[in-house]
């Protein structure tokens, strides 16, 4: 896998359990580009002397080194990070989407590990694990004091083998703890079905190596199935990214050969880069393309891309070339904001520095980071409101964020205390969404509107606009581009 690794690149939510981040794999040999500060460095060497001579008992030079190490990297932005030879080996597995371990989309908060979301048909999702969950101890091990690495490898492990998870939640006074059984994490790039005579609904759960074939072949069964498809809708909610030729790759499907698809702008010259529709952006060194099995009519065929605070970087980066190019309309909740490029420099045999090095940006140059894409027509998750995402984190929540770079993100109005009160109150009985069903509200809202029947929009506040709980009148749905007005005109 070697040489199949030097120049992948990833985009995906911090870390998951299993499944990776944002990456570019480099084999560049590392340039010294500053002069080094000596002075901090004799400090760094005079404390190093103080630990190996003072301290309580001795400390391996290896372990004090890769702590500075690590400690330095991680201060930078909450996806900077070391990545010693488990680490190193575990993100490698995790785009091909198989890995050992529980299935958890997570991140950091206040010393805790918290659940962004639970991998669909994974022992957490089964579990009952809910997003925005803190997980406080990891069998008899405080997560105090742990890195986020740290506190994933001690998740991960080999299959059958088990795990005991602590667990505080929101409005449950008691600690909930939870016995997990390891497994080997399959996760299903892509999923499909006819909703209804006319009407499809592509799923992309994770970017991965297999993706873009994954998603052909799909969308190849649907038109067998039913040639006469009047609209698709491409279901990107929860999907936390993966690996930018996939990205490329899916966006292309719908869009002419050469549009622009996503840029990076950074400060080393290879940061700097544009990549388009074009097989040698998504197919890599393979002869064949292969979009050229699609039928014709994917490229003009009605379009809604669902979204949601889930979904991130790869998934922001497909929503928003196919936004700028006015090719679907995007629907839901404002995404993550994972917007930054993580290029992987490998600094020995089998370890290597996981470095924040570029930001993304749409075909119309606007800046992923810290924002996110918001939706041309904001549905909530059900029809009483958008439940548990309500209280979800965003990357510009997160400590030490990358800002935007283009332009002051303003935040979110806070919610008021009865509005608070009733997201924790949704929260108590959340249950996961059935994606794909007639159960799935937005997924029905996104048929409406491909229909060209009223669409319920949502009370959700966003950076850019405020919507109201109106139902509106779609009065041309192909190719269902427009932002539906009110059906009073106002």
């Amino acid at each position: 896998m070697g040489n199949k690794f030097r120049n992948i690149l990833l985009v995906g939510l911090g870390i998951v359990v299993g499944v990776v981040a944002s990456i570019q794999f480099s084999a560049m040999a590392q340039k010294q580009t500053a002069p080094l500060p000596l002075d901090e460095l004799r400090q760094l060497a005079d404390v190093f002397g103080l630990i190996k001579s003072d301290y309580v008992e001795p400390v391996e030079d290896k372990k004090l080194l890769t702590e500075a190490i690590s400690g330095m990297v991680s201060s930078l932005d909450p996806h900077s990070a070391y990545l010693d030879k488990k680490a190193f080996q575990e993100l490698k597995e995790g785009t091909q989407g198989r890995f050992g371990g529980l299935g958890i989309e997570v991140g950091m908060e206040d010393g805790y590990v918290k659940v962004i979301s639970p991998i669909e048909d994974t022992p957490a999702y089964r579990a009952g694990i809910k997003p925005g969950d803190l997980i406080t101890k990891l069998d008899n091990t405080s997560v105090k004091g742990l890195s986020l690495d740290e506190a994933v490898k001690k998740m991960r492990g080999e299959p059958n083998t088990k795990i005991t998870l602590t667990i505080a939640r929101k409005n449950v006074t008691k600690p909930i703890i939870i016995t997990l059984v390891r497994e080997e994490i399959q996760v299903k790039s892509v999923k499909s079905k006819i909703v209804e005579p006319g009407y499809a609904w592509l799923r992309v759960a994770q970017f991965q190596e297999p993706t873009v074939d994954d998603l052909v072949t799909h969308i190849n069964r649907i038109y067998a199935k039913d040639p006469n498809i009047k609209g698709i809708v491409l279901d990107l909610r929860n999907d936390p990214g993966g690996i930018l030729p996939g990205a490329v790759g899916v966006a292309a499907m719908f869009l002419p050969r050469d549009s622009l698809i996503v840029s990076t702008d950074g400060q080393l010259p290879e940061s700097k880069a544009k990549f388009y529709a074009r097989p040698e952006y998504y197919a890599g060194r393979t002869i064949n393309d292969p979009l050229a099995k699609l039928p014709a009519q994917i490229k003009t065929v009605p379009m809604v891309v669902l979204v949601n605070i889930g979904s991130a970087s790869a998934s922001e980066i497909v929503a928003g070339a196919l936004q700028d190019h006015q090719r679907a309309t995007i629907m839901g909740t404002q995404t993550f904001g994972k917007g930054s490029v993580q290029t992987i420099r490998q600094i020995s045999e089998d370890t290597a520095v996981k470095l924040t090095t570029a930001r993304y940006y749409t075909p119309s140059g606007r800046s992923i980071q810290a924002k996110g894409i918001v939706p041309d027509l904001m549905v909530d998750e059900t029809a009483d409101g958008d439940g548990i995402n309500g209280l979800r984190i965003r990357e510009a929540d997160l400590s030490k964020h990358l800002t935007n770079g283009d332009e002051e993100v303003k935040q979110e109005d806070r919610l008021d205390t009865e509005d608070e009160l009733k997201l924790l109150e949704n929260a108590k009985n959340y249950k996961p969404i059935e994606y794909g069903t007639k159960k799935d509200f937005q997924l029905m809202q996104a048929i409406n509107h491909l229909k060209g029947k009223p669409v319920k929009l949502s009370k959700t506040k966003t950076d850019d606009k405020k919507t109201d709980d109106k139902k509106v009148e779609n009065k041309d749905a192909a190719p269902a581009n427009k932002q539906e007005k009110p059906a009073d005109g106002k």
